[in-house]
């Protein structure tokens, strides 16, 4: 049995990677992977969020993303490499969870105001781009993930997560779901 603290990370697929990736993160990921069960999502369903109108762009970048990984040396026999889309139990546990999220929560998360902002969406803001935060608290949570390499932005999206987790433990007996820490990049 593996007892390495678990790492999930990753990136949506919406162009190539480039220096800021590297410094910002990739980097980290390199160095963790060497004491660590990490695992890298290429967030495709979440890219689409935003990008919705365009999915070939998504599908078109996620070759790139992979390859941008092996270049910087993350190494797929220490690290685990996954595809959001091919894993269909991300989408089921994000629809469970937005069961239980209400959207006054969703909008109070200052990441997702600010995100909201910077895009422009106004009247035209996509139902997925919203819901986002929960859907990242399904991978978080499905992988079992004990840290997640944020930036100090990303904060409230852990504190979401951490919500989630013990909305869903209320309902249960004994806890099914592990709360999580962020290791600040």
């Amino acid at each position: 049995m593996n007892t390495l603290p678990i790492i999930l990370t990753g990136d949506r697929p919406t162009g190539s990677l480039h220096l800021g990736h590297y410094v910002g993160s990739l980097r980290q990921r390199v160095a963790l992977q060497q004491d660590h069960q990490q695992y890298v999502l290429i967030a495709d369903l979440q890219g689409l969020t935003d990008n919705g109108s365009n999915p070939q762009k998504i599908r078109d970048n996620i070759p790139q993303v992979l390859a941008d990984y092996l270049a910087v040396g993350i190494d797929p026999t220490l690290t685990t490499i996954c595809l959001q889309s091919a894993l269909p139990a991300l989408a089921e546990l994000t629809v469970l969870y937005m069961n239980i999220v209400t959207v006054a929560r969703v909008e109070r998360n200052p990441t997702v105001k600010n995100e909201i902002a910077q895009k422009g969406f106004t009247r035209s803001l996509p139902v997925g781009f919203m819901a986002y935060p929960i859907s990242q608290a399904a991978d978080i949570t499905a992988f079992k993930a004990e840290m997640v390499p944020v930036g100090d932005d990303q904060l409230p999206m852990i504190e979401q997560t951490n919500e989630i987790v013990h909305k869903m433990n209320s309902l249960f007996s004994s806890p099914v779901l592990r709360p999580c820490q962020a290791l600040l990049s």
